[in-house]
């Protein structure tokens, strides 16, 4: 029998969301890449909920843009509602959210994939992987072919030995009935791989039809639609958008779940898996949260060319009958017609403490994994990791030290230090309250964070960079002009004071000062400054910002003075914790077993006390383990 072989730079094992990261980057940074799916139907698909962002999520999509990743220029051309959430709090938990055409947003980026120079896509099952003295050399089909590779990125979402529930109905797919990826699992543990078995859910999909949306509230987009991309042009985006709509279970709803409990799945003992915790399914808040009367669900549009309405909030592994009788209790869905019934999903994925900060595997050299498969939830975790995780594998190629974001640099940093120095239980969901400086890791500044760092990685063009250090250069130049800027007390300024309800001033103030009140800001006091030049609208944003919440940024921007100082201590690969003195018998296992790379990512360890790293601080210190 004959067999295809080839060779390449990079393997990539998936084509979700990870996956087309991963893949895009690695063949921009010139590595002839082969990307592989189970169906070139689920290229970026979007089996759960049809949205991109959302409060935290929103900041990761703007980061993967800046660094020069694909996301946010791809639902910026397939969205059909777009919503700046958190809107009346503070900069730092805005976030941007986009209800996306489903099957657009997959047709655009499967288009993307293949006009893309060194990329190429192919449908079929990776069924092993192909190691040789502990560094990785390719993987092989199940139909056989062999394809050798320099370094391999897994980014098998929840495909992986995949199985979908509905009370008794277990059917062996992937999500939307598409191929299981069922042979990978077992290569993985014969090379020493620790799986874990997570689960995930959706919610039904309902008929446009059969919905009254006059017993619900409708949800409009924002007037002026805001980008998710720093590259696209806002007004070239600006366009009619589709409602979705609010709706809330009862105690009618609660009571039909509650008599028919035990036939879930997930109460009976079927499901094996551990879900998310901050997206439960509906008989999960109905159990957890007894004493709620009501929960809120978002019907929200699957797309343009198609009638499916997505009942985001009720994800369910109920039987068929018994989903038909709950969602017909809700307001508006009375007689709803169920098109997909709702499911949960079991998957494999990785076990905690087997990854670098870059991603890669540290038992076997040039194997990276990225998504879902590491343990997260959601398409803008899972995009985050493949692009570093793609970045990663082409610096490993061409020798390169590996891009790693600490936690004071972005939310991608925060979440791929999460993901690999704590234990995951269950599947990670990135949160504003995960990152320690998020005032200074908003998502309207990422550009002015991370692009330098895309330029150099060769993700981002000279054109954007440039426009970026000129962009830094004039928000520096108004911040401190407006600091010099005196407003006289005279009719002019008290009568504009006065039509935003501010407090007149009898004598002169610093133009600054009045930014700062509330209920201003630098656009507002624009008739008072005539020498004010003309600039863009994203410099005056953040001049704005810079102005009203100085203090705040500053004090924060001494605490990553010392973050950075902790972090920079290295701990040295040869380090034996058996030997540290006095180290408690849990923080000497969990460091052994994550092997931390410096003093900051070992004090977040979920079992490593500050104690224990005063300890290990003062072993470091004295420089036994040089003798050891």
């Amino acid at each position: 029998m004959t067999y295809i072989e080839e060779n390449y730079d990079v393997v990539v094992v998936g084509a979700g969301h990870a996956g087309c990261e991963a893949a895009l980057a690695s063949a921009r940074l010139g590595c002839e890449t082969i990307c592989f799916t189970v169906s070139m139907d689920s290229v970026a698909l979007m089996p759960c909920n049809p949205n991109i962002g959302g409060t935290s999520k929103g900041h990761l999509v703007r980061e993967i843009d800046a660094l020069g990743g694909e996301m946010a220029k791809n639902i910026d051309a397939t969205f059909i509602q777009s919503k700046m959430l958190n809107g009346s709090k503070g900069p730092a938990v805005h976030s941007l959210r986009a209800q996306a055409d489903k099957k657009q947003y997959s047709i655009h980026m499967l288009s993307t994939m293949q006009s893309q120079e060194h990329l190429t896509l192919r449908q079929a099952e990776v069924s092993e992987i192909i190691t040789k003295d502990g560094k990785i050399r390719g993987v092989k089909t199940f139909s056989g072919a062999t394809y050798y590779a320099k370094a391999v990125i897994l980014t098998t979402g929840t495909y992986l030995a995949a199985r979908c529930l509905y009370g008794d109905v277990i059917e062996y797919t992937g999500p939307n009935g598409l191929k299981a990826a069922n042979h990978l699992s077992e290569s993985l543990r014969e090379h020493g791989v620790n799986l874990l078995r997570f689960k995930t859910g959706t919610p039904a999909r309902i008929e446009r039809s059969s919905i009254d949306f006059s017993k619900m509230e409708e949800q409009k987009g924002d007037e002026r639609i805001i980008p998710f991309s720093f590259t696209t042009d806002p007004d070239s985006i600006q366009k009619e958008q589709v409602s979705c709509y609010l709706t809330y279970t009862n105690e009618k709803t609660h009571e039909i779940i509650r008599s028919h409990i035990d036939e879930s799945p997930m109460y009976s003992g079927v499901i094996e898996g551990t879900g998310p915790r901050y997206c439960p399914s509906l008989e999960d808040k109905v159990v957890r949260f007894p004493d709620k009367e009501r929960h809120q669900l978002f019907v929200e549009p699957e797309g343009l060319s198609t009638s499916e309405m997505y009942i985001s909030g009720a994800s369910s592994s109920m039987p068929e009958a018994v989903q038909y009788e709950f969602y017909k209790s809700i307001p508006g869905l009375e007689n709803a017609k169920i098109t997909r019934a709702a499911y949960a999903i079991e998957y494999d994925c990785l076990a905690s403490g087997q990854l670098e900060p870059s991603l890669e595997f540290k038992s076997i050299k040039g194997l990276f994994s990225a998504g879902q498969f590491n343990g997260s939830s959601g398409y803008e975790e899972a995009g985050a990791q493949g692009l570093i995780a793609g970045i990663n594998a082409a610096r490993f190629i061409t020798e390169k030290e590996p891009l790693v974001l600490d936690r004071s640099q972005g939310y991608i940093g925060v979440l791929i230090d999460d993901l690999v120095t704590k234990e995951n239980h269950e599947p990670y969901r990135m949160m504003t309250s995960r990152a320690e400086y998020r005032l200074l890791l908003r998502q309207d500044n990422a550009d002015l964070r991370l692009t330098d760092i895309g330029y150099e990685i060769g993700l981002i063009s000279k054109k954007r960079h440039d426009w970026v250090v000129e962009k830094r250069e004039l928000i520096k130049k108004e911040v401190a002009r407006v600091r010099t800027v005196n407003i006289g007390s005279n009719d002019k300024t008290n009568s504009l004071l006065k039509q935003y309800n501010s407090i007149e001033i009898s004598s002169g103030m610093k133009l600054d000062e009045l930014i700062r009140r509330p209920e201003l800001n630098y656009d507002l006091l624009s008739p008072i400054d005539p020498e004010r030049p003309d600039l863009p609208e994203e410099v005056r944003i953040q001049v704005n910002i810079q102005i009203k919440y100085e203090g705040y940024i500053t004090r924060q921007m001494k605490q990553v003075e010392h973050f950075k100082k902790i972090e920079s201590k290295l701990i040295p690969e040869k380090v034996d914790y058996d030997k540290v003195p006095s180290l408690r018998i849990e923080a000497r296992q969990k460091l052994k077993n994550i092997r931390p790379k410096n003093i900051g990512q070992a004090s977040r360890i979920l079992g490593v006390s500050p104690a224990d790293i005063s300890v290990l601080l003062v072993y470091l210190e004295s420089g036994k383990y040089l003798e050891e």
